[in-house]
């Protein structure tokens, strides 16, 4: 099995990309499951139903969210009934959605996907080590095939995870920072990684934002809105090679410019 996941996709530019390149790098890639982390489509903070409709559409099998997810409040009722977009599955109970989810792969499988958020600064109502561990059981008793979107600020909470997750799990994607890692590996027991798989969308920017308006929110110290900046877009992520038992033999960290 082939997977790709791809990192944040920031605003219109980065849906566009999808858009326009997917399709296509699906069928380059003989790619059997694609997953998008989704939580910054919307203008750079949260998702709507028409944009996961929309990426959905273009080749996404599976969108996962992190910690902009409630953004936009009309996300809410659209998890309570989407099967194929997840959020992080440490937040509260009793809030909409699910934290995993398991999609059809184009080979015929299923790939299960857990999306979890970490704990410094992001503060979940619980740390994501308490929980996935039933998760991951709970994923491997259906599939071998499973894929964990990580989204969080400190790298060393990534790694931790990767460690923990190692043969257990086909791949761990660091997401959040929006700059791609140079460590894309496959760790003891067959577990791909990265601790960040970087950005889909605008890198003439600052993370994704316009550069200017970034710069004077630093230098004046003052409150300032935030646009999609529109240059130097790319697609950025992991592509994984796995065996029929979930295990990992391949990591690539992809990095593609859009015209």
């Amino acid at each position: 099995m082939r997977l790709l996941f791809l990192a944040d996709v920031y605003g219109k530019p980065g849906v566009d990309a999808i858009e326009r390149a997917l399709p296509a790098l699906r069928a380059e890639l003989a790619l059997d499951a694609v997953v998008v982390n989704a939580e910054n489509a919307a203008d750079g903070v949260g998702l709507t139903p028409r944009l996961a409709d929309r990426l959905l559409a273009a080749g996404a099998d599976c969108l996962t969210l992190g910690n902009h997810l409630w953004r936009r409040k009309e996300i809410g009722p659209y998890l309570t009934g989407s099967e194929r977009v997840v959020r992080p599955a440490n937040l509260l109970d009793r809030l909409p959605g699910r934290g995993l989810a398991f999609v059809p792969t184009a080979d015929g499988a299923e790939l299960a996907v857990i999306n979890l958020l970490g704990s410094f600064t992001l503060e979940p109502a619980q740390t994501m080590f308490a929980i996935v561990d039933r998760l991951v059981d709970e994923a491997r008793a259906r599939t071998p095939f499973v894929l964990v979107d990580v989204h969080a600020e400190a790298t060393s909470e990534k790694v931790a995870l990767g460690w923990h997750l190692a043969g257990r799990v086909s791949a761990v994607c660091g997401t959040h920072t929006h700059v791609q890692t140079s460590d894309a590996r496959v760790l003891p027991g067959g577990t791909a990684y990265i601790t960040d798989a970087g950005m889909t969308g605008p890198h003439d920017s600052v993370i994704g934002a316009v550069k200017e308006q970034s710069l004077r929110r630093f230098l004046l110290q003052q409150p300032q809105r935030l646009e999609p900046a529109t240059g130097d877009v790319r697609l950025e992520g992991l592509l994984v090679d796995v065996d029929g038992d979930g295990r990992a033999t391949g990591a690539e960290a992809l990095r593609r410019a859009v015209a």
